[in-house]
C-alpha cells in the first residue's frame, strides 16, 4: 500500500475498468476514490445525460479535480467524504441506486507528495498521516499512546514487518524519554531497532512500519469492508462494481466479501432444505482477479501489484 507515491500517476488498468463498468451514456456512476481523477475523467467523458459522483476523503484531491475535470464538470458531483459512508453519500446526492461503482484502493492522493502531511519516511515532518484532516486520530497519538502489544500487532499485521516486536519495544522505550513528534525521529527509532542485515535491504527500513501506522490512523481495512457491504445493495440490477486492490490484506477483504454476496445460502451443508432464505446478490465476472498486462507494467510500474475484481448485481 505504499505503492503509489513512488511512481507516475497514470490511472491503473484504465481500459479494464472502463470495460468492467460497461458505461451507459445515461447511467449514474460513482468513483469512490477520486485521487488524481484519472479514472473519473474517462468515465465522465463517456457520459451524455448521465452523472458521475466522485468521492475523496482528502480535500486537496477535490480541489485539484476542479481543474482536471473542468471539461466534464457539469456531469460530475464532487463529495468530500470517506467512501465507507456510501449510504449517506448516495442519499445526499439523490441517487437511490447507481449503475456502476469503481474503487481504486491504492493511495494516490496528493497528500502523499506533501512532506508536511507526515506520510513519508523520506522527509522530516510532524507525525500526522491523516488522509482527512477533520479526523482526530493522528500518527503521533498512535506512536505515543497505543500499548506496546497493539503497536506490535499493527506493525506485523498491516505492515507485514517481521521485526514488529523489536520496533514496538523500541518505540515504547523511546517515548518514555519524551514524546516522539516527527517522522524523522520515528525513522531513527525504527533503524536502531532493526538488525544490520535488515538495514542492507533494498527497501527503506521504515517503509513497512509507516505503511502499518498509516493504515491504522485511517482505518483503511475497516473502511474497505464497510464500503463493500454498503455498495452491493445500492447497485441497480446489472450494475457493476469494480475494485482495484494493491495489498494482500485489502485483496483478501475484497475477495471474501464479494464471495459472501455471491454465495447466497448460508445454511449448513447437511440441511435438507434452505431455511436462511438468502439468495446470491451478485455474480463474479471473473473467477480470478485481472492483473495489468506487460505494456502497462512497462509504462506504469506501480500497477505491478494491482488486482481488479469485478462483480455484477443480480
Amino acid at each position: 500500500m505504499e505503492h503509489k507515491q513512488e511512481y507516475t500517476h497514470a490511472p491503473v488498468m484504465l481500459e479494464e475498468c472502463l470495460l468492467g463498468l460497461r458505461i451507459r451514456p445515461d447511467g449514474i456512476y460513482l468513483d469512490g476514490t477520486l485521487g488524481r481523477a484519472g479514472h473519473s475523467l474517462e468515465i465522465a467523458r463517456r457520459l451524455e445525460t448521465g452523472r458521475l459522483i466522485c468521492v475523496d476523503r482528502d480535500q486537496a484531491a477535490l480541489d485539484a479535480a476542479e481543474d482536471k475535470l473542468a471539461d466534464v464538470r457539469e456531469r460530475v458531483t464532487l463529495v468530500h467524504r470517506n467512501f465507507d459512508q456510501l449510504d449517506e453519500i448516495l442519499d445526499q446526492a439523490g441517487a437511490d441506486r447507481v449503475d456502476g461503482m469503481l474503487f481504486d484502493l491504492g493511495v494516490s492522493s496528493p497528500q502523499l507528495d506533501d512532506p508536511s502531511r507526515g506520510f513519508s519516511y523520506q522527509s522530516d515532518a510532524p507525525l500526522d498521516m491523516r488522509m482527512d484532516r477533520r479526523e482526530a486520530l493522528t500518527a503521533e497519538i498512535v506512536v505515543n499512546q497505543w500499548p506496546q502489544e497493539e503497536l506490535r500487532r499493527i506493525l506485523y499485521q498491516y505492515g507485514e514487518e517481521r521485526y514488529a516486536s523489536a520496533i514496538a519495544g523500541a518505540i515504547v522505550r523511546a517515548r518514555a524519554q519524551g514524546s516522539i513528534k516527527t517522522t524523522g525521529a520515528l525513522v531513527d527509532i525504527i533503524r536502531r531497532a532493526m538488525p544490520p542485515q535488515a538495514l542492507r535491504e533494498k527497501q527503506h527500513p521504515a517503509k513497512r512500519s509507516f505503511q502499518a501506522i498509516r493504515i491504522a490512523v485511517n482505518d483503511e481495512l475497516g473502511a474497505v469492508e464497510r464500503m463493500l457491504r454498503a455498495a452491493v445493495p445500492r447497485l441497480n440490477p446489472g450494475g457493476r462494481l469494480c475494485v482495484i486492490s494493491f495489498h494482500s490484506l485489502e485483496d483478501r477483504i475484497v475477495k471474501t466479501t464479494l464471495a459472501d454476496f455471491a454465495r447466497g445460502c448460508t445454511c449448513p451443508p447437511d440441511f435438507p432444505v434452505c431455511v436462511c432464505g438468502k439468495t446470491p446478490q451478485i455474480r463474479l465476472i471473473h473467477k480470478k482477479p485481472i492483473t495489468a498486462g506487460p505494456e502497462e507494467l512497462e509504462r506504469n510500474p506501480r500497477a505491478r501489484s494491482a488486482k481488479l475484481r469485478t462483480a455484477e448485481k443480480r
